[in-house]
């Protein structure tokens, strides 16, 4: 493999904290384009996976010889094609083989289904959802934005879960003061705007102990999430508003514009974890960096190694 470009210093930390820990064993799901085993290849060799190739063997191969990637330490569960690929991916994670998932070339629903089915898959009691770990310019900090990836339309209860599930990442990468900003249009409680009125529902709950580990508030506008300059414009008194380090949006559309927004016009780095499952799911898009999808397996890494810490 060629040498990476040197990664963002968000994505730097994330990676060596994760290099302190045995490579994390992953069932790497349909990996059946040149993006895919590439980016197997660089984690592995970043010593941060133990992958499983799962998917249709003569495919994988045809296209590991034809963009010159060796395949001779990777193990491969043959599958007669990709959603048989994604059933064999979590009964391997049901068996304790591997302690993580990863996209491959596959669609996310395709993945996913295997995952929530209720009779085989991974489901826990806590609402699976996605974080975005965003390295934006300018900052050594890491930016989590939730949920962009899975959840369309959340109600209140799953949205609970959505920020404790962000929260409980936020800790596994070495955030201590995790502030979470519940994103609207405006800062204000307005009865015509849901998003407003369940924002502070959800502020009410962490007072209540029922979300916990983080401080929150809500509803704040984007501006009034990260600049301060916004903050004293507006005279809002607040220990999350203008450093938020988790951005909680309303719904998928909203999340998925806002962190396409910040990849594609800001130029942030995005890394892409599915959590709330029995085991982490890396899931990275085509349009990803090859050091996005490292920084992504190393989210993995901590997230397994943080809850192993609260079962000792």
């Amino acid at each position: 493999m060629n040498d990476l470009p040197a990664p963002h210093p968000v994505f730097k930390n994330l990676i060596e904290q994760a290099q302190k820990h045995a490579p994390l064993k992953v069932a790497v799901v349909h990996p059946c384009d040149t993006t895919s085993l590439e980016s197997v290849v660089s984690a592995k060799e970043a010593g941060l996976i133990d992958p499983i190739l799962v998917g249709p063997e003569s495919k994988i191969r045809n296209v590991a010889q034809n963009a010159k990637i060796d395949l001779a330490s990777l193990p491969i569960e043959s599958t007669a094609h990709s959603h048989a690929a994604a059933t064999r991916a979590v009964e391997l994670v049901r068996e304790g083989r591997v302690e993580a998932l990863m996209k491959g070339s596959l669609h996310t629903d395709e993945l996913m289904g295997a995952i929530v089915d209720h009779q085989k898959g991974l489901r826990t009691e806590r609402r699976i959802s996605h974080c975005f770990v965003m390295a934006t310019r300018g900052h050594n900090e890491p930016l989590i934005v939730t949920d962009a990836a899975i959840n369309i339309a959340p109600t209140l209860s799953e949205k609970a879960d959505i920020v404790q599930n962000a929260i409980d990442l936020a800790h596994a990468i070495g955030l201590a003061d995790v502030r979470v900003a519940l994103l609207s249009a405006t800062e204000t409680v307005n009865a015509a705007i849901p998003s407003t009125i369940e924002a502070a529902a959800l502020c009410k709950m962490a007072d209540r102990g029922q979300i916990t580990g983080a401080t929150l508030d809500g509803p704040l506008a984007l501006d009034n999430a990260i600049d301060m300059g916004a903050v004293k414009q507006k005279h809002i008194v607040s220990p999350v508003a203008g450093r938020a380090n988790v951005l909680v949006v309303p719904d998928l559309v909203s999340g998925n514009i806002l962190a396409k927004t910040l990849s594609f016009m800001v130029h942030a780095e995005a890394a892409g974890l599915v959590v709330g499952a029995r085991v982490p799911i890396i899931l990275t898009s085509r349009a990803d960096s090859e050091a996005a999808r490292v920084a992504s397996c190393a989210l993995a890494m901590l997230a397994v190694h943080a809850v192993d810490k609260k079962t000792l």
